[in-house]
């Protein structure tokens, strides 16, 4: 799973990406600091890994990962080429999701490239930029549709479809808000920037983000522009988390902990998106690798074990499974067999999250 950080300049992306990986990546107070995008793979927080840790005490642990990628900052003109806006489309495009950072804060020694703080505009100007890219897009595919319609009436449907598409594209929409109906569905949008799925960070100052109950009117917007377009939405203060990033895991957890909150922005956010995509972890077990393995929600045992090895689903023959918590109230597989919590699954099985699973196959 690869996660593009984008924005507008200055509005904390890199901090954020420094904060999520530990790296050090360069953040400045100046426009287009990042230029080549910065790449980083990160861990994906998961308990119920340690716990299977401390039982097998394997000689390898190895968690699920996500690919974080901060992007050129963004500038109004982007789809036809201001700025570095060549640069960013082609690197949003091979992104999965968009974490789209939107600043909140109020600070004269940090520039805004428009001169003022106000998230709805910044929403709006990276939002307009990936629509009018796709829409540039659209109008070469309805061209070689119109083409290819002469010898090939069986288009007819899809060009109707993409002429809708475009209309809406046109009006200010993004393609993801686009609502398919049951016949369209077999049609691929997935390939339109406005399309992919996003999250909207609010980057708060530290009053704002530690207090009990956020009191910013910035914030506010943002939450209901998110719930306008079934996209998510995640406080966080990435100056303070590059700091927290810092501590040693137990004094991270105890600062943490005097804030009142269980997790820190990051975790949060990594969760966040992983549910935005619709990802799950199964896991599997032994003295030698204890490991979470990322899928779709929905996918098969027979898929689900193809993800290990391409053997391993082309011989399918069950999938043994039991629950982690069904696992965890006994710490045992013979004795979470034993009491008949260990089932054996076909096919058609639908692994869910935390399954620990064994699979059987031959080839």
């Amino acid at each position: 799973m690869k996660i593009g950080i984008v924005g507008l300049p200055n509005v904390g992306k890199s901090t954020l990406f420094n904060a999520i990986t530990g790296a050090r990546a360069p953040a400045a107070n100046y426009p287009f600091c990042t230029i080549e995008p910065n790449v980083g793979m990160v861990t994906v927080p998961d308990p119920r890994l340690d716990f299977l840790g401390e039982i097998y005490h394997p000689k390898r642990m190895v968690p699920a990962v996500i690919e974080f990628v901060d992007i050129a900052g963004l500038v109004a003109g982007a789809s036809v080429g201001e700025g570095l806006g060549n640069k960013f489309l082609s690197h949003i495009r091979e992104v999965d999701a968009i974490v789209h950072v939107v600043r909140c804060f109020e600070d004269e020694g940090v520039v805004h490239v428009n001169g003022s703080v106000d998230p709805l505009r910044d929403i709006e100007v990276v939002s307009l930029e990936l629509i009018l890219a796709d829409i540039e897009t659209l109008e070469r595919r309805i061209l070689r549709i119109e083409k290819a319609l002469k010898g090939d009436k069986t288009l007819i449907s899809e060009l109707d479809f993409m002429n809708e598409l475009m209309h809406w594209l046109q009006s200010g929409k993004s393609a993801r808000s686009f609502v398919l109906s049951n016949s369209d569905k077999k049609l691929d949008i997935s390939q339109f920037l406005s399309y992919k799925p996003v999250i909207y960070v609010a980057n708060l100052s530290d009053d704002d983000f530690f207090s009990d109950e956020i009191d910013n009117i910035h914030f506010t917007k943002i939450v209901e522009t998110a719930a306008n377009e079934a996209s998510g939405v995640l406080p966080i203060c990435a100056g303070a988390e590059q700091e927290i990033i810092r501590l040693d895991p137990d004094e991270r957890e105890a600062f943490l902990k005097d804030l009142g909150k269980r997790q820190s922005g990051l975790d949060r956010l990594i969760n966040e998106s992983y549910r935005l995509l619709g990802l799950i972890s199964f896991l599997t077990i032994g003295e030698d690798e204890v490991r979470a393995w990322t899928i779709s929600e929905g996918t098969k045992a027979p898929q689900a074990a193809g993800v290990i090895h391409s053997d391993f689903e082309r011989g399918f023959i069950r999938a043994e499974v039991v629950q982690f918590d069904d696992f965890r109230a006994y710490g045992s597989w013979p004795v979470a067999r034993e009491k008949g919590l260990v089932r054996s699954e076909g096919k058609d099985y639908i692994v869910k999250d935390g399954d620990i699973i064994t699979f059987r196959f031959n080839v």
